[in-house]
């Protein structure tokens, strides 16, 4: 089997000529990206289009960012993320629609054996990794192989994501646990406790 086919079986791999192929295009893209004009948001989404296996005019990504393959990578409207975000795209990552990637966090989906026989030859593996609908990880969080973290969740910064996290829920800490669940009463506030002001609480359509 190819590099590529065993991965998508989520098998030890070492890296192929045509893995390395797709390795050198996604440097040369986040090179591009990340030496561009800051403020020319047109091209870096033009950049971002290219490089990601799927993204639209909605998403946007503040550089520098780095990423193995970048064809891995599978984001839904309206995503944002921050500066000096790692993806190891192995795997897939596919991240929901209205997420928030805040800045310094990493994504991995790559792997080494514990024992160092497979590890010291070079083996490898990449174990997806999906986030759902309108999640905001927040600084400096690092999400681990496997993990899946559900739909209206928040991660708290600073941590290491070891397990699936599920809907509705905030969750932080090293390693990463939910702490409570998020409910109808943290509509009204925006920061501990303070609440949403009554004009932008006009403007999301609620009654005051």
């Amino acid at each position: 089997m190819t590099g590529a086919q065993r991965r998508e079986k989520e098998l030890l791999f070492l890296a192929d000529d045509d893995d390395w192929v797709q390795m050198k295009r996604a440097r040369r893209l986040t090179q591009e990206l990340n030496t561009v004009d800051r403020s020319d948001f047109e091209k870096i989404r033009s950049i971002v289009s290219e490089l990601f296996g799927r993204s639209d005019e909605t998403t946007f990504l503040n550089p520098p960012f780095y990423c193995d393959y970048g064809s891995n990578i599978e984001v839904g409207k309206n995503c944002f993320n921050n500066y000096n975000c790692t993806i190891l795209d192995n795997a897939k990552v596919i991240l929901g629609e209205n997420c928030l990637i805040a800045p310094n966090v990493a994504i991995y989906t790559a792997g080494h054996t514990m024992h160092p026989d497979a590890r010291s030859l070079g083996y490898e593996y990449g174990i997806p990794v999906t986030v759902g609908d309108n999640v905001w990880i927040g600084g400096n969080t690092v999400i681990c192989p496997g993990v899946r973290i559900g739909s209206n969740v928040v991660i708290g910064a600073g941590s290491v994501v070891t397990k699936d996290i599920p809907d509705w829920t905030f969750a932080a800490g090293n390693p990463c646990r939910v702490i409570r669940a998020i409910t109808e009463e943290d509509r009204r506030y925006y920061f501990k406790q303070r609440k949403i002001d009554e004009e932008t609480a006009r403007m999301l359509g609620w009654e005051i």
